[in-house]
């Protein structure tokens, strides 16, 4: 039988790159205690009052087919968010989707062709080099590098461009490193964009998890705005990732053309959970500040046992609920340090090489399990790796 060639565009970049994730799952399923550090799952619970009014608007009758733009109660406060960021703000720069993912996904659709190319920072998230691939475009690593605490440089970025060029995806706060750009960085990387006509796409789902810095994003720099989508949504923000709630927030233009895309893939988002939403993004909640105090604390509690040891390198973050540690010096690479600490340990952990070539030496450990559990797999951490040294300086005459 034949099959479309998406099939094969997408082949690899399904849930291969979690395996260590699913062998944990598979482990803890069978009986063992496996200490699970992977997905970027919170840890808390959504706010008692917004799960009370999704299942009020779902016994209210709100579970019929919405529309393709969104509910008129969360395109409001979607405009009424970011028009404290662009005073021009307007419904017809909203767009809602099932999901962060799924805006990507729509938004990749409507700006590329086969074989257009797309600028990414290396690492970047697990599922970016599938979302290009999905159009027929091409994924242009942009390398993040360690010792600038992986933030994109506009040197790097401009050196990587080319004529097929047509899109820049940028995540800030970003996943896995946990790197907040700066205004002045976002600028100097916004200059790259105009002179190259490139769309900027950012990713911002981790924007309420900063840890002390100033959020910065080229949709509220004036000069960019013709150029720049936002997509986001409430899955870390309000800790709600399963209710797939999500948008896309671009030019006038851009979302009345990618509105007929959205329609033929879904046609409208639940009305219960956009009802949920709306108040999400209308009213203070306590959620996200107390993820960030988590997150942070927790991010520190790992740096500080690992710098005790010094074979393995932490990357302090400065927002997001990660951290990245170069395991290099054990030996090993992230991926075989990644399976030998779940095999061995029983703490499953992402390796580096799933975000990325630039991440190869690292690991990334999810900060979304209490402090004492973190702890303890963190110490575990530390004997692999001193284990792993003395293998290494061990001659092989004395194994015999």
């Amino acid at each position: 039988m034949r099959y479309a060639a998406i099939t094969e565009r997408l082949a690899d970049l399904g849930s291969g790159k979690w395996a260590i994730h699913i062998e944990a799952r598979r482990k803890a399923a069978a009986g063992t205690p496996v200490i699970e550090l992977t997905i970027g799952e919170p840890d808390v619970r959504p706010d008692q009052s917004l799960l009370d009014e999704c299942a009020r608007a779902m016994y209210a009758g709100r579970t019929r087919y919405s529309n393709g733009r969104g509910e008129a109660s969360v395109v409001a406060a979607l405009v009424g968010k970011y028009r404290k960021r662009r005073a021009d703000a307007t419904e017809r720069n909203v767009l809602c989707f099932p999901g962060t993912q799924t805006a990507l996904f729509t938004v990749m659709l409507g700006l590329l062709e086969r074989d257009d190319e797309v600028l990414v920072g290396d690492p970047y998230y697990a599922t970016y080099e599938g979302v290009i691939a999905s159009s027929g475009a091409r994924m242009v690593p942009v390398p993040l590098h360690p010792e600038k605490r992986f933030h994109l440089q506009a040197e790097d970025l401009e050196r990587a461009v080319t004529p097929r060029s047509r899109v820049l995806l940028l995540n800030t706060p970003h996943n896995p490193t946990g790197a907040v750009l700066t205004a002045s960085e976002i600028a100097a990387i916004g200059d790259v964009c105009r002179r190259h006509d490139l769309w900027i796409v950012c990713d911002e789902v981790y924007e309420e998890l900063i840890f002390g810095a100033a959020f910065a994003s080229p949709f509220d720099d004036p000069e960019l705005a013709e150029r720049t989508i936002v997509v986001s949504s409430i899955s870390k923000s309000h800790a709600a990732p399963g209710f797939r709630s999500g948008w896309a927030v671009g030019p006038t233009e851009f979302c009345d053309r990618l509105l007929p895309v959205s329609e033929t893939m879904l046609f409208g988002v639940q009305p219960f959970i956009a009802d949920m939403t709306a108040m999400a993004l209308t009213q203070p909640f306590d959620t996200a500040a107390v993820m960030r105090d988590n997150y942070e604390r927790r991010a520190r509690l790992v740096a500080g046992i690992l710098d005790q040891d010094g074979i393995l390198k932490p990357m302090m973050p400065e927002g997001g609920m990660f951290i990245v540690v170069d395991v290099s010096a054990s030996g090993l690479a992230g991926q075989a340090f990644a399976k030998r600490l779940l095999d061995e340990k029983d703490v499953a952990v992402m390796p580096g090489a799933s975000f990325g070539e630039e991440a190869e030496n690292f690991i990334r450990i999810s900060l979304t399990v209490d402090d004492p559990k973190l702890a303890t797999a963190t110490g575990r951490m530390v004997d692999l790796a001193n284990e792993l040294v003395g293998e290494k300086d061990t001659p092989r005459w004395a194994t015999k």
